[in-house]
């Protein structure tokens, strides 16, 4: 009886991921039909705490935009960095003068830096727009423009983007990439189901006027994590037809992957840990079935090792599931890494165990972020 509920579970977990896959078609491809003259004004928004390694690879990166410089701002807020971060800035930025930068020290005032570092820098801004990235991050060279035209089209109020690790050719960057296809497979999914719960913060933009109406990060500051997914879930609430996702190619954010098993499962347990603060039902029952079907999988092969289910049993559950990752996965990669080849089948073995651990820590433990110990 219990491997029929369990077959069931998983079978609802394939029509889910499914529907996802169907929801990742029904998002076009944005393409600019005619070069206008770019009109939208930016404020790019980067939070920091000592990124002396990484700093340079995003400010290189942004020094290389293609819009024009009145149009884009860039304000840098530091939150206590203790290595040479500010140092690089300055240099960058007496190098870079024709590109209008603030440094700014972060105001601790809630339970989330980096939702402080971001309340921070809006009261300052001087363009209409806010676009997020993180320290870690390499940004393309049309990523304005590709904006602005989309705005132009769509008359949006908030846009998310993509966001890809940029990874060496070892499992563990591997591993890493393949759970990030899978978020963002799901994310590109719930846009096109109209159920957008999901954004990444290293790659989103709103209008000014939208976080001012939506009372910026005021009902969610008691959560170290979520200044995107809270935001994009209020302004979904208030005015769905205003919030977008943009599908090109020249807008996706490149981002680096952790390098040891402690920081990736830090880091996934401060993305999970904001799940208990969705408003959003679709988005919490997507949750659950996502750990129930991953729970399962566990479940089954520890009852398999100790002799108390067969093994056809177990790869016939981990089979289904496995078959509707891949395509989900595959139909992302497709778009995010113009179709380089994998076979994700040692990652997806793991990945089970990953995420139930996660999933479970998330709900009583604390989490360690930029040497920091949160809730």
């Amino acid at each position: 009886m219990s491997y029929i509920i369990s077959i069931v579970f998983i079978v609802i977990y394939c029509v889910w991921i499914l529907f996802l896959v169907y929801g990742f078609f029904k998002v076009k491809t944005f393409t600019i039909l005619e070069k206008t003259k770019s009109t939208t004004g930016f404020s790019l928004i980067i939070p920091f705490r000592n990124e002396a390694k990484n700093l340079p690879i995003l400010l290189k990166s942004i020094a290389k935009i293609k819009y024009p410089k009145d149009l884009f701002e860039v304000i840098l807020v530091d939150d206590f960095s203790k290595d040479a971060s500010v140092t690089i800035y300055n240099n960058w930025r007496m190098i870079n003068g024709k590109i209008p930068t603030t440094l700014l020290e972060n105001l601790r005032l809630t339970a989330s830096p980096k939702k402080d570092a971001i309340a921070r820098a809006i009261p300052i801004t001087t363009k209409n727009w806010i676009i997020t990235t993180d320290a870690d991050c390499i940004v393309p060279k049309n990523w304005l423009q590709t904006l602005d035209a989309f705005i132009k089209e769509t008359n949006a109020e908030m846009v998310a983007g993509s966001v890809l690790y940029k990874v060496k050719n070892n499992w563990f960057h591997n591993f890493q990439q393949l759970d990030l296809l899978g978020l963002q497979g799901t994310t590109i999914g719930s846009f096109g189901l109209q159920n957008a719960f999901m954004c990444n913060g290293a790659n989103f933009a709103y209008s000014k006027k939208l976080f001012l109406d939506l009372k910026g990060f005021d009902t969610n500051s008691n959560f170290a994590s979520g200044d995107d997914v809270f935001l994009l879930q209020a302004a979904v609430k208030k005015e769905a037809s205003k919030v977008h996702f943009l599908k090109h190619t020249d807008f996706i954010v490149q981002t680096k992957p952790v390098t040891s098993l402690y920081a990736l499962f830090m880091q996934r347990v401060r993305w999970a840990s904001k799940t208990k603060g969705y408003d959003n039902w679709y988005a919490k029952l997507l949750a659950v079935v996502v750990f129930l079907a991953n729970f399962i999988v566990v479940s089954a092969f520890l009852f398999a090792f100790d002799g108390k289910l067969a093994w056809t049993s177990f790869w016939i559950l981990f089979g289904l599931k496995y078959f509707a990752d891949f395509i989900l996965l595959q139909q992302t990669n497709l778009f995010l890494r113009k179709g380089v080849f994998f076979i994700p089948l040692a990652s997806a073995f793991l990945y089970p165990w990953f995420c139930t651990a996660v999933a479970l820590y998330s709900f009583f433990g604390k989490f360690e972020w930029k040497k920091r110990q949160l809730k």
